[in-house]
């Protein structure tokens, strides 16, 4: 079995599904000859030919509204935005055409596409190459939103994505793309979507994180078991929508609450997480929910990278300031 990192799994898993689904399509700025900017894509035309995966031109909204006029004829297109700060061109395709399209026909139509994008802070990128901004889709009717946090569950949930019959905006974290390997084996077996993963257990303080934050969130959760604290850990993994049953019954028995996101504080999808448990949860909470993000800025250049993103640190420094409360 190959062990293989976040990267090598996105192509894993579009090589499974362009070989066992004809109707399946990849494309995008840059896919086709040179594999994507961080090699997503590569060796893909040369396997599956150039009508089943081609380069774009640089024009995002074209990119896009190409994947919905795809997905209307019968196709399951794959399309690439080359970073997430690129994607803005194209969000009047995927807000007023691709989310709209299963009721704008009344079911008629579905629009079964996959929009992939890297995205987030951490390998020293300029503002549009570093962005989280998953908020503004995670608030649009319509959509799912997906972002995985490991190699396997990049297999699966992309696996999950493609043969899904509606819109997936499905967000990669370019921090981890080369971060870690594991073994995931290609068996085509894809993970459910809306769907929260307990990574720990824990019966003290629940952590609550998605993407490239988990990585912190985890080395958080050891080193709190080596001061007594037993930290239960779950990755979102499906923005939108929120399947928030697990996290509540998780804060239900820790009664305790972290949630960890790289994206600004303001109107992110961490505030929803928090509004949520204080409307069904409140009675079980036994501390003040907290919030450790990004800062409410524009993503700096690299040598403020390490002062914007959530550190272990002020993770550690939240978690110390929930447990206070007995």
């Amino acid at each position: 079995m190959n062990t293989i990192n976040l990267i090598e799994a996105i192509n894993q898993a579009l090589v499974y599904e362009l070989s066992n689904d004809p109707t399946v399509v990849v494309f995008g700025e840059d896919v086709g000859i040179n594999g994507g900017v961080f090699r997503a894509t590569t060796n893909l035309q040369m396997q599956f030919g150039k009508e089943r995966v081609f380069d774009t031109p640089l024009a995002e909204n074209m990119i896009a509204g190409l994947a919905i006029g795809m997905a209307t004829q019968g196709l399951k297109p794959v399309a690439e935005i080359q970073f997430m700060g690129f994607i803005y061109a194209a969000i009047d395709q995927i807000i007023s055409h691709a989310s709209r399209l299963r009721n704008r026909t009344r079911g008629r139509l579905s629009c079964p596409i996959v929009i992939r994008t890297p995205f987030g802070a951490g390998i020293h990128a300029p503002e549009h190459h570093s962005e989280s901004t998953e908020a503004i889709f995670a608030h649009i009717p319509g959509l799912r939103v997906v972002v995985p946090s490991s190699p396997a569950r990049a297999y699966g949930l992309l696996l999950a994505a493609i043969r899904d019959v509606d819109p997936v905006i499905f967000l990669e974290p370019t921090r981890l793309y080369r971060l870690a390997k594991q073994e995931v084996p290609d068996t085509g077996d894809a993970l459910p979507l809306d769907v929260c993963f307990i990574l720990r257990t824990g019966k003290d303080i629940t952590l609550v994180s998605w993407g490239a934050m988990i990585h912190e969130t985890l080395k958080v959760a050891e080193y709190l078991s080596t001061i007594g604290i037993e930290a239960e850990v779950i990755d979102v993994a499906t923005l939108k929508p929120l399947d928030i049953k697990t996290i509540l019954n998780s804060v239900e028995r820790t009664g305790r609450c972290v949630i960890v996101h790289e994206a600004t504080k303001t109107c992110g999808v961490g505030a929803e997480i928090a509004a949520l448990l204080a409307e069904f949860g409140l009675t079980f909470l036994l501390a003040p929910i907290q919030r450790v993000t990004a800062f409410d800025v524009i993503v700096p250049l690299s040598k403020l990278e390490h002062y914007y993103l959530p550190t272990e640190e002020r993770i550690i420094q939240a978690v110390k300031k929930a447990m206070e409360f007995t």
